[in-house]
């Protein structure tokens, strides 16, 4: 008898359900919720935190996370109530939607999709870059998470249109003023990295001479002040130079010393 009252408790228990709202069927990123998208389902115990009761809290707001069909909608995968959908919604206070050109390589490659991770590589020449060390190469942004990917139309010089590949990064406000202008004036190149590695690297930068010396870091280019030192007209001076050798042992040094007398 005991134990057939125990049974019925816990059966009675597990039988008590909850209505919470789900998703009638996938629903992307930057969808504005409808009451054909929505629908209540019963769930055995306690719903998790967050999740939303009734339809009306759902309906007219955009969606910031992608939704799979019988998916209970929580709260924080929408946007807050009046902010619209899009791409808009997804961004978080104090972030920034900044758009990238890059090639068809890497647009049409896929690799970079909604959520990936990337760094920002620009090469150019510097202002002041001695042209012997031809273009340089740097890292300017690193762990920078990908809004989206796809196309836009822009027109070419005939002012025909063309398609051309975009992407939108989430960045700071600081960092969106750096890339629009390295996207005028540098080519910029995203690279891949693994979402879990948050670390920051360090890269020296390297340019086209390095390639060919073997160098790991950037040649240092003259100051304008340096370079322009050859054509200053200075009092000419003669130098003397003495050579003192050193012998210790079987080692030898030399030392230099040089004198100037005005002429």
């Amino acid at each position: 008898m005991v134990y057939r009252v125990l049974s019925r408790h816990i059966a009675g228990s597990q039988s008590a359900t909850t209505s919470v709202v789900v998703a009638a069927n996938d629903i992307k990123v930057g969808t504005i919720l409808k009451e054909e998208d929505l629908k209540v389902s019963e769930v055995v115990g306690e719903p998790s935190k967050g999740v939303l009761r009734t339809t009306k809290e759902a309906i007219g707001r955009g969606v910031i996370s992608n939704l799979y069909k019988n998916e209970p909608i929580l709260d924080n995968r929408l946007a807050a109530v009046g902010s619209g959908g899009g791409l808009a919604a997804t961004i978080s206070p104090g972030m920034r939607a900044c758009a990238v050109k890059v090639d068809d390589v890497v647009g049409l490659a896929g690799f970079v999709t909604p959520g990936q991770r990337v760094d920002v590589l620009i090469t150019g020449n510097p202002p002041g870059n001695n042209a012997a060390d031809g273009p340089k190469v740097r890292t300017l942004l690193q762990n920078i998470e990908v809004l989206s990917a796809g196309t836009d139309i822009q027109k070419d010089q005939e002012g025909k249109p063309k398609s051309v590949q975009v992407v939108n990064l989430l960045v700071t406000p600081e960092q969106a003023e750096n890339l629009s202008l390295a996207s005028n004036q540098t080519h910029i190149q995203l690279v891949l990295r693994n979402p879990l590695d948050t670390q920051i690297a360090q890269p020296p930068g390297t340019a086209m001479a390095n390639l060919f010396t073997g160098e790991k870091t950037a040649p240092a280019s003259k100051p304008a002040s340096v370079r322009n030192a050859s054509i200053s007209h200075a009092p000419q001076r003669s130098e003397r130079v003495y050579l003192v050798q050193v012998f210790n042992g079987t080692k030898r040094t030399d030392e230099k010393f040089v004198s100037s007398e005005d002429k």
